[in-house]
């Protein structure tokens, strides 16, 4: 297909004024291009253009859609900015409660205290409040205990498109000590790690022009 500039200008205008992800079906209606492929199609065009030029923006994938991103290399700068986000900041206790709720989801809290060993309330009120994680729904054991899940800006914030596209880990939960070595090895590294895939996102694979939106 011939590449159209007006098509691409328009992807790159809507994702410029969105402030969350947006999923190819939409992006490619407030675009007004043909469907979801093409508008994936132009978006890898425009990541092209940009690294061409050596932009300071890319087009990530993440979190079911797109959205424009300046790349890591930029962040010391942007932070002096007072607009400028606040980046998520986790302790260590914070990353392993986060990352159980995220590998066992729906789990409960007494699940989430028993693999740490430590009563985990303020813990999961800060990632409720970072919205980070979220309540999911009650058991149906007594008392109808509230389940936990992520949420939408814990894909955004690590990177991620979906829930199941985080790093493999094989055996289950035992202690406390597993759930600190286990989570160095997946959530916590792959957090440092994020900033790479991102500025690596424009690279977006060539099957998914065709690929079902």
């Amino acid at each position: 297909m011939v590449e159209n500039a007006d098509d691409m200008a328009r992807v790159e205008a809507v994702l410029f004024l969105a402030k969350e992800p947006i999923p190819s079906r939409k992006l490619a209606l407030l675009a007004d291009v043909e469907d979801g492929a093409r508008a994936r199609a132009l978006t890898r065009r425009l990541n092209e253009r940009y690294r061409r030029v050596g932009s300071a923006f890319c087009a990530v994938e993440v979190a079911g859609g797109f959205q424009l991103r300046t790349l890591p290399e930029f962040a010391p700068w942007l932070f002096r900015l007072q607009e400028a986000p606040v980046e998520t900041r986790l302790t260590g206790s914070a990353m392993e409660t986060l990352a159980i709720v995220a590998y066992e989801q729906p789990i409960l809290r007494a699940k989430i205290e028993s693999i740490r060993g430590v009563h985990c309330g303020d813990v999961l009120r800060q990632l409720l409040e970072q919205d980070l994680i979220k309540i999911v729904g009650r058991s149906e054991e007594l008392g109808r205990p509230f389940l936990y899940g992520t949420t939408k800006r814990f894909l955004t914030t690590f990177g991620l498109t979906r829930v199941e596209d985080l790093p493999r880990r094989d055996g289950t939960w035992s202690t406390a000590a597993d759930v600190k070595t286990e989570t160095e090895k997946t959530l916590a590294d792959d957090a440092k790690k994020s900033a790479e895939r991102l500025g690596d996102a424009a690279n977006v694979e060539k099957e998914n022009d065709n690929a079902t939106p």
